[in-house]
């Protein structure tokens, strides 16, 4: 017997383009077809609660979502997470212990200013602290910008004395500042957690792991150590795809980012939808 899928999905590449930092219509009343049925679609993501609530929730919203759906949102890589029950969303948790001290969100912030050409602080992080390009920046222009400011950020951290818990983590289009205990693997822990507290077992289904890094592969690796049957969709395999991974890793010849995560969620779409 097949059981149902479970989704735990990155936010930025598979849903949200990396370009316009929006979510397609397609892609919104996907998920909000296979929540509909059943599917717990979890969001596990280094965004803020603000970048879903006001960029991922609104689509699927409007294509309706019933009283029973399970959509959960992780966000900050597990610092900060909150359920949707029945179009609203129950309050916000805050990991206080993952917060960074405003001593060294102060420094950073300043540091920003001098990059303010190519990118921007978000003030909408609780946690960690993410500078993002600016949308009408050029990638390759905003990648060499990157550099510069990462490294500032790193003398930072070491003189403040944060070097040892505190790390740099680039992505394509942003960085984050993190404590080092954040990541992939926790959010999936958070996720089964809110699974489970809605009386659901997650065990029950089949999981469907999605992101557009190397970094993302710590979902299924977190999925598969508990003994889940999980396979990882990569949207982005020219980022690397490790070897050896005891589990199915799924591409789309010819399509990255929210091209290929709209191809997934079609595919597994419902029958009758």
């Amino acid at each position: 017997m097949t059981l149902p899928y479970g989704l735990l999905l990155d936010v930025d590449g598979p849903l949200a383009s990396p370009v316009t930092r929006t979510v397609r219509p397609e892609i919104a009343q996907a998920l909000a077809r296979l929540a509909s049925s059943g599917t717990p679609v979890i969001f596990n993501t280094g965004r803020s609660d603000a970048f879903v609530t006001d960029v991922v929730l609104p689509g699927m919203l409007a294509a309706g979502l019933p009283e029973s759906a399970h959509v959960h949102a992780v966000c900050e890589k597990g610092a900060t997470w909150f359920t949707l029950r029945g179009g609203r969303e129950a309050q916000l948790q805050v990991d206080e212990s993952m917060a960074l001290p405003d001593e060294l969100r102060s420094a950073l912030r300043a540091v920003v200013g001098d990059f303010a050409d190519t990118m921007f602080y978000d003030e909408t992080k609780r946690a960690m602290v993410s500078v993002e390009q600016n949308t009408h920046v050029r990638n390759e222009l905003y990648q060499a910008a990157q550099r510069g400011f990462d490294e500032r950020a790193q003398r930072i951290l070491d003189e403040l004395g944060f070097g040892d818990r505190v790390r740099v983590d680039p992505t394509i289009i942003s960085t984050d500042i993190e404590d080092a205990r954040l990541g992939k693997a926790l959010g999936a822990d958070r996720a089964l957690a809110l699974l489970e507290a809605d009386g659901v077992d997650p065990r029950g289904f089949t999981w469907r792991t999605v992101g557009d890094s190397r970094t993302d592969y710590a979902m299924a690796d977190r999925l598969h150590e508990l003994g889940f049957d999980v396979a990882h969709v990569d949207v982005r395999p020219s980022d690397g795809i490790p070897e050896g991974k005891p589990y199915e890793v799924l591409t789309y010849e010819g399509l990255v980012h929210d091209d290929a995560g709209l191809a997934f969620l079609t595919e597994i779409q419902p029958q009758g939808a």
